[in-house]
């Protein structure tokens, strides 16, 4: 049976087996090596994710995945008095979400591979863009994320994962290299789901090779390489 490398997350990962999207990349990139498991939940906080931990990853489980990245943050990282305040989770408990959600993993299969993956950037005015082309009149005055808030909440990933040991992608970072992302990544200003195919290698600037599944002999069981180079994997 092969290897199972679950995408755990709200809904910029529910949407990633879209057309172009990352989900649907990497399940081309690891055919007949690795199943992609797509666990992506529209709307969902670090906080709502807690409750699906043991439905989803089971202790005892006999087999485990060999790998899960943790993408969350989006929703989180909403404004306290906006629109979106009922996502909102604040900062520190964030942190806290993403530890408990780490141990529970590790506690599953003490050797899987696990990843912690920071929010996307806001484009600030392609969000209010937005908004106004679905709700015209009744769209929000105030934004309800802004792009300095997401960093915060992305530097928040990044020092867990350094915490722990565990690789990060900054993606927060990552996106604003690319000169002009606001338009390169389709996007409601916060949803992307997918890189034009031109800028893919773009994100190799960190190829970094890892591994972390080994069987009796120490050997690894498949290479995860490809999932750095989709997603700038840098160990932060």
């Amino acid at each position: 049976m092969r290897p199972q490398i679950v995408l755990f997350g709200n809904s910029i990962t529910h949407q990633s087996f879209s057309s172009a999207g990352w989900g649907a990349a990497l399940t081309n990139t690891y055919a007949r090596k690795a199943d992609i498991m797509l666990r992506g939940y529209g709307g969902y906080t670090s906080r709502l994710a807690l409750f699906l931990l043991q439905y989803l990853f089971p202790l005892g489980c006999k087999k485990p995945p060999a790998a899960t990245t943790v993408f969350f943050g989006a929703n989180d990282a909403a404004l306290a008095g906006r629109t979106s305040e009922r996502q909102h989770v604040p900062i520190e408990e964030y942190k806290d979400n993403l530890r408990i959600i780490v141990h529970h993993l590790k506690e599953c299969f003490s050797t899987m591979l696990v990843v912690l993956i920071t929010p996307p950037p806001v484009d600030e005015e392609g969000r209010m863009q937005y908004a106004k082309s679905v709700y015209g009149e009744k769209a929000m005055e105030q934004l309800e994320r802004t792009n300095e808030m997401s960093g915060f909440y992305a530097s928040q990933c990044v020092e867990l994962a350094r915490e722990l040991g565990l690789p990060s992608i900054n993606l927060w970072a990552k996106m604003q290299e690319t000169e002009g992302w606001q338009k390169k990544f389709p996007s409601d200003g916060l949803y992307w789901t997918a890189f034009p195919p031109t800028e893919l290698s773009s994100f190799c600037s960190l190829p970094v090779a890892f591994y972390g599944v080994f069987g009796s002999s120490r050997q690894p069981l498949c290479n995860f390489s490809p999932l750095v180079s989709y997603f700038c994997m840098g160990f932060d």
